[in-house]
């Protein structure tokens, strides 16, 4: 288990922020990987200068997206211009779409037979779009990628025998630190739950916050909270209301000791990592895809380590999945602009560099980007130790979105105090044996 420590710019400290980088691991023929990303707060589909997303035109490349970061949103743009570049006389319109919102707006436009040329969409509800008739199928593009067999079949996301998706990045979770925080208490980055929490403990004590994540009632929330419900010994291959319990009593505890902010669960995954990255909180759950964002906004020393799970703990490896519209009015020039950016070898190098993201391609995992640098090395340490399908091979096509919910609500409800742990548990466990019959 490795972690590193970054030092930030500060005013009056010699330190100095190093650069970004990457673990040296083959990474990509080891994953099994769907996504999950950042929300906004706007109503509805609105493009880069907030107008209603135009439909596709001949030359026009659309793409609807859910990104409110500004590292993501800058990676989106990149691609645009790298394509636009590359191909005189055609237009990429990136089209911001709020992520509680993306597969509704997504599965309404495909009722009208309309909708956007690409679709860069959280990995894990490809069933939920591709049975909603949002997406198309790629199955012959795919088939004539001359570089296809540079990804693994687990970045390849296919619903009833059809190939709807590829991958073209991964991302984790891990444990945030802030090292002057822990500097200050005489403590070193948990390697357990118990250190963890007496670091939570003692950063408290000292008029720090403990910890910041995601508790929203959806997708997020769950992605978010697997990890901690499966150290207690969750699972949905045989799921138990006794350790689905456990773990929302453990973080509930959390609130309750003032750690964490019940506000919580208002925040998609960009809010707490922005409030880790003031500087006035001991420990983040966040992604890789946060590297941007600490390099650019924190003036303090961080680091990151693998979350301290234990011998059940598991972390979901995820990304966005990448796909084309299934009413694309430029279908062959919507799977040239994924050809020519997410999925080119020179364009996977993007991710790592302006977010933080790991290549799926095995060329590019060993691509100078990614070995001359060691920040996400306690990534690739978790992948080994707690990596885990996203979402888990045991749900149902049909019913990942409704498991997600239906978790993310309880997630949400014992954290933010609607409902006692006990009560989301026993009610989740009952809604969960109908869905994954």
């Amino acid at each position: 288990m490795r972690n590193t420590t970054i030092r930030g710019a500060r005013t009056g400290r010699t330190a100095r922020r190093r650069t970004l980088a990457l673990t040296s691991v083959t990474l990509a023929g080891a994953l099994a990987l769907t996504a999950c990303g950042s929300d906004g707060s706007d109503d509805g589909a609105t493009d880069e200068d907030g107008e209603a997303p135009p439909t596709s035109q001949e030359g026009t490349v659309t793409v609807w997206r859910y990104f409110s970061d500004d590292n993501q949103v800058r990676l989106m743009d990149e691609y645009a211009e790298m394509f636009e570049a590359a191909n005189d006389g055609v237009t990429v319109d990136n089209v911001f779409v709020p992520y509680d919102q993306l597969n509704a707006n997504l599965v309404s436009a495909a009722g009208a037979q309309t909708g956007p040329d690409v679709v860069v969409f959280n990995g894990a509800e490809v069933a939920t779009l591709a049975l909603g008739g949002a997406l198309a199928p790629i199955d012959e593009y795919w088939a004539e990628f001359a570089d296809a067999d540079q990804f693994p079949d687990s970045v390849i996301h296919e619903v009833n025998g059809e190939t709807f998706a590829v991958q073209g990045y991964v991302n984790l979770l891990g444990l945030w630190y802030n090292a002057d925080i822990l500097d200050e208490i005489g403590l070193e980055p948990p390697t357990t739950l118990d250190e963890l929490e007496d670091a939570m403990a003692a950063a408290a004590e000292a008029g720090y916050e403990g910890i910041t994540l995601s508790a929203l009632p959806q997708s997020q929330g769950e992605w978010q909270a697997y990890p901690w419900l499966s150290a207690e010994g969750f699972s949905y291959t045989d799921p138990d209301p006794e350790t689905l319990e456990a773990g929302l009593a453990r973080v509930r505890a959390w609130v309750d000791n003032g750690w964490l902010s019940q506000e919580a669960v208002t925040w998609d995954q960009t809010v707490p990592f922005q409030q880790f990255a003031s500087g006035d909180v001991a420990f983040a759950e966040n992604g890789n895809w946060q590297l941007g964002t600490a390099a650019s906004d924190a003036d303090f020393e961080y680091g990151v380590v693998p979350l301290p799970l234990g011998d059940a703990g598991q972390v979901y490896l995820g990304g966005e999945g990448q796909g084309i519209g299934a009413f694309s009015e430029n279908p062959d020039l919507a799977w040239q602009y994924l050809a020519g950016t997410y999925l080119d070898a020179e364009g996977q190098v993007l991710p790592v560099e302006i977010v933080g993201s790991i290549p799926s391609r095995m060329d590019t995992a060993q691509d100078e980007a990614v070995t001359g640098n060691d920040l996400l090395s306690p990534f690739a340490d978790s992948i080994a130790m707690y990596g885990a399908n996203y979402p888990d091979g045991v749900i149902p096509p049909e019913a990942v979105a409704d498991v997600q919910l239906t978790v993310g609500q309880a997630w949400s409800a014992a954290l933010g105090g609607q409902q006692s742990p006990e009560a989301a548990a026993t009610a989740t466990v009952a809604a969960l044996e109908s869905l994954l019959e």
